[in-house]
């Protein structure tokens, strides 16, 4: 797991970053600001340690703990430089999406050997803290944005998922996940790339129904 640690706090850093200008944006004081990058931070990897049954990752190491107190004390003092900070909040929280979706896979499978679990916590891992911190502040959710969002955790899963099965080296496989779960979700911000939605139809009447 040392080999791709530093995803790991790349991913809570950048999410720690994105609750605390959501904070920001809702003018909360400097324990707002703390309490919104932590629970950004480490909500996604807490779900995924919980879903797979292993020690929370954060309870066995305080240091992501400090790591997001110091990213919401850092924004605190800076957000009032950003011209855009939603914006901003969109970006770095592709980036944390992208990390987490790397290292979501990678314990997935590591955990449990399976490529479908692998999959499903990376997605997991990638996207539950951005839920929380949008629920939270009241911004508009990043999932219910018309873009792709979960399309491009599953991306970044599914390409470590399927890197790590080939055999390449863990590194490779996690640049290879980011750059694809990055790639998607840019290109969603940027071009605005979407999925069909479903369209509504008109129920049957009941004398039409047998």
């Amino acid at each position: 797991m040392e080999q791709l640690v530093f995803l790991d706090y790349a991913g809570v850093a950048v999410f720690a970053a994105t609750g605390a200008l959501a904070a920001s944006r809702k003018q909360l004081d400097a324990i707002g600001f703390a309490f919104m990058a932590g629970i950004t931070g480490i909500g996604g990897g807490t779900l995924r340690d919980l879903i797979l049954g292993v020690p929370v990752f954060w309870i066995e190491n305080h240091d992501y703990i400090l790591v997001c107190a110091g990213v919401a004390l850092l924004v605190y003092f800076t957000a009032h430089l950003v011209e855009s900070r939603y914006r901003l909040l969109l970006w770095l929280d592709a980036t944390g999406l992208a990390a987490y979706s790397a290292f979501g896979a990678y314990k997935g499978l590591l955990v449990t050997g399976s490529p479908l679990v692998a999959m499903v916590t990376g997605i997991l891992t990638a996207t539950f803290g951005g839920i929380l911190r949008d629920v939270l502040s009241g911004e508009p959710s990043v999932l219910l944005r018309p873009e792709i969002y979960v399309t491009a955790a599953l991306a970044g899963a599914a390409a470590f998922t399927a890197a790590d099965l080939a055999g390449l080296p863990l590194l490779a496989a996690a640049a290879i996940a980011f750059a694809s779960a990055f790639a998607v979700r840019a290109g969603a911000l940027r071009f605005g790339w979407r999925l069909p939605r479903y369209r509504s139809r008109p129920g049957r009447r009941p004398d039409e129904i047998d």
